[in-house]
């Protein structure tokens, strides 16, 4: 399968720069994916859509204000993303300008308040990073740090809380589960008064959701790692559903995958936690999902190529034409649809 299969023409203003002054009131394009239609909505009215004992899947992780910038102790100025927390104070670090900063290499943020040697340069160019500081690591990150906002975003962020969900709990992602962006605390108290059960997952959103497919075919592209878990009362949850015979719907891809991960040929899962390289793409059997609540995403990508296993790929580039003809908002804080 070609990966230019999954081109689609995006005129540029289509692309989100800030979010909605009111999360809820994005639009919806809701897909049935057996009736193959299409209909329009906000997506508060995603209420209407969801049934009692369905189950709603969603992803808490907490995006950390990973992008920061220091100095070398000549002066020169760098640039840290951190990707992925390694053990203890060692990251999985992005560093810009790359040729300046080779093992042994050492940085200063926050006149001191951080620092960090550069221990190893990792497979793809990435480097092992150790940091040393007096305090706490997350609260200093909050105080010099700034949210690491996807590339095609070239406007400054006004509120942080914006690029969470109103549920991210546990610090570690190095981007937004974008679908869940949509959700407020009003609407899911209400979801939860209609009977239907919210079940939590954590995967940490890699920086690697960004890079685009570079290969041909499909088949070839090899995904990048993603840390996740989930807890026994959630699986729990899920489960009886399932056996209830209810729906399962993750709210974005993250909460997808970690359910494909872990679910058995019967879509029973347990709880576990582990790390996922699951690449999902047309011809693959879905053991345990029935929805999907997701944003819209780039061409050529994985997650592009996830929602078209999911409905079929004529389908959903379809519908994304028709978003593009009524002028929806693209990508991270951009309009959603619900696959059903």
């Amino acid at each position: 399968m070609k990966v230019t299969e999954f081109n689609y023409e995006l005129p540029e203003e289509l692309i989100a720069q800030t979010p909605l002054k009111k999360r809820d009131e994005s639009k919806l394009m809701i897909l049935d994916k057996k009736a193959k239609t299409i209909e329009h909505k906000t997506f508060k009215d995603i209420i209407d859509y969801l049934n009692p004992g369905d189950c709603l899947v969603r992803n808490n992780t907490k995006v950390i204000p990973a992008r920061i910038y220091g100095q070398k102790e000549t002066g020169a100025k760098v640039e840290f993303l951190l990707l992925k927390n390694l053990e203890g104070d060692t990251w999985e670090t992005i560093v810009r300008p790359g040729n300046k900063l080779q093992k042994g290499a050492k940085v200063i943020f926050g006149q001191g308040l951080l620092k960090a040697e550069i221990l190893e340069i990792l497979e793809g160019g990435t480097r092992k990073v150790k940091f040393t500081y007096q305090g706490i690591f997350n609260e200093i990150l909050d105080q010099i740090g700034l949210m690491p906002l996807p590339p095609y975003i070239h406007e400054e962020l006004k509120e942080k809380d914006r690029y969470q969900t109103v549920y991210a709990k546990y610090e570690g992602s190095a981007a937004a589960p974008t679908a869940g962006l949509h959700f407020t605390e009003e609407l899911l108290q209400k979801i939860k008064q209609k009977g239907i059960e919210i079940a939590n997952v954590t995967l940490h959103v890699g920086i690697g959701t960004f890079r685009p497919v570079k290969e041909e075919t499909v088949e070839n592209h090899q995904m990048h790692s993603e840390h996740y878990y989930i807890k026994e009362e959630d699986a729990n949850k899920i489960n009886n559903a399932k056996q209830n015979g209810k729906r399962i719907i993750a709210v974005g891809t993250t909460s997808c995958r970690v359910l494909e991960t872990i679910a058995d040929e019967k879509g029973h899962i347990k709880a576990t936690e582990g790390d996922t390289q699951i690449f999902i793409y047309p011809g693959y059997k879905f053991k345990i999902l029935d929805g999907l609540i997701t944003n819209f995403h780039l061409p050529q990508s994985t997650l592009l190529m996830l929602v078209s296993a999911l409905a079929g790929k004529e389908y959903i580039l379809n519908a994304y034409q028709e978003a593009i003809n009524k002028k929806y908002r693209f990508f991270s804080f951009g309009d959603a649809m619900f696959i059903k």
